[in-house]
């Protein structure tokens, strides 16, 4: 069956929430509270569907966000524009038929409108080799490493080149066409309209 990523809903934090929570070491646990802010502030914020059921999702930023992470901050401090994953979760039964790669290609397809770069982290617990692999086929090289304070985890953090971006941004800066493949999730409220979909350079 295909897989389908689309906009998540709200009736769906629930289960989104306990997908992140069962996920493992790899991720960080999420309260109620945190999974409704990045609900009502995250401009990427999209869920994968397969046989008619929930089977991941991925929630991404923009560098200019107001994001408390500190693995967010480590590369705001390093990189002036960027689209930073927050995270991805795969169901375990999904994992390895292709929902990864779907979300990735899809964010990137967001991404490289707006933003000249992609960012994330993958912690360094000795048994992600997988998972940098997965991130390396995909074109995202380490940048540097970083130990978060609060929790002593160690992360490599990559980004990858979106080489259609300058091409993008001089052709249509942040006027993009308004067709339905371009456009920007609509937060609640509408509070979108009044944000920055990226960072001209």
């Amino acid at each position: 069956m295909s897989i389908v990523v689309r906009d998540v809903l709200e009736h769906e934090l629930d289960s989104v929430l306990a997908l992140n929570n069962a996920a493992g070491p790899a991720i960080l646990p999420l309260d109620a509270a945190r999974l409704r802010h990045f609900y009502e502030t995250a401009e990427y914020f999209r869920v994968a569907e397969r046989d008619g059921t929930l089977a991941g999702f991925l929630i991404g930023v923009g560098g200019h966000a107001d994001h408390d992470s500190s693995n967010f901050r480590w590369f705001r401090e390093r990189h002036p524009a960027f689209f930073y994953i927050d995270r991805i979760v795969v169901a375990s039964r999904r994992r390895g038929g292709g929902v990864g790669r779907a979300f990735y290609a899809d964010a990137q397809s967001y991404a490289e409108l707006r933003y000249p770069q992609m960012a994330c982290e993958v912690f360094l617990d000795g048994s992600n080799d997988p998972v940098l692999l997965f991130h390396g086929s995909f074109g995202f090289r380490e940048v540097g490493q970083h130990v978060m304070a609060d929790t002593g985890m160690r992360a490599a953090m990559l980004m990858k080149e979106l080489c259609s971006y300058p091409w993008v941004n001089q052709t249509y800066g942040k006027n993009l066409p308004n067709v339905p493949w371009t456009a920007a999730r609509q937060l609640p409220g509408d509070q979108l309209a009044a944000r920055p979909t990226g960072t001209a350079l």
